[in-house]
């Protein structure tokens, strides 16, 4: 079958898909985004995050066929949808760099994800509610503390730039 969407604004046509094909193997093997990590193929650990039309979904559960026609974000484009200019990155991944959020990186590119949708929805988020928008995916390294800090600094941030 063949599978016509849109990944970071660009238009994006595969073809030869199985119908059993994850949105997640056709991202990182045949797009060429190998940023949504493969970790437990389940679900349950957040890596393969990526945003179906806004939402943030586990690709690893996404059948390809299901994104035809659909817009998805990984986190290879979130600096371009922050505006940012090209080879910078977007304020919610200089927020975790600066919080020394990101030790071995696999979880990062879904916790970004994660936390960019979080942002846009809620950009005064409480912890309780930074917790419950986290809370599918999993960080073996960080204790979580950092991330945590990530996310509150990424949020002051922007609303220190709405203020100017």
């Amino acid at each position: 079958m063949r599978v016509n969407f849109t990944v970071n604004g660009r238009s994006q046509e595969v073809d030869d898909v199985w119908e059993g094909e994850s949105l997640l193997y056709v991202l990182r093997e045949r797009v060429g985004l190998p940023g949504s990590k493969n970790a437990c193929e389940q679900g349950e650990c957040g890596s393969c995050t990526v945003r179906l039309d806004g939402v943030p979904v586990c690709a690893c559960l996404v059948a390809a066929g299901q994104a035809e026609g659909r817009e998805v974000v990984t986190v290879e484009g979130l600096a371009a949808r922050a505006g940012a200019p090209e080879g910078q990155l977007a304020p919610v991944q200089q927020a975790f760099v600066d919080a020394g959020a990101v030790q071995c990186g696999f979880c990062t590119p879904g916790l970004l994800v994660a936390t960019d949708e979080l942002l846009e929805r809620n950009p005064g988020p409480s912890d309780a509610d930074i917790r419950e928008a986290l809370s599918g995916n999993l960080c073996r390294c960080t204790g979580y503390e950092k991330i945590l800090d990530a996310v509150r600094l990424a949020a002051a941030r922007a609303a220190e730039a709405a203020r100017s």
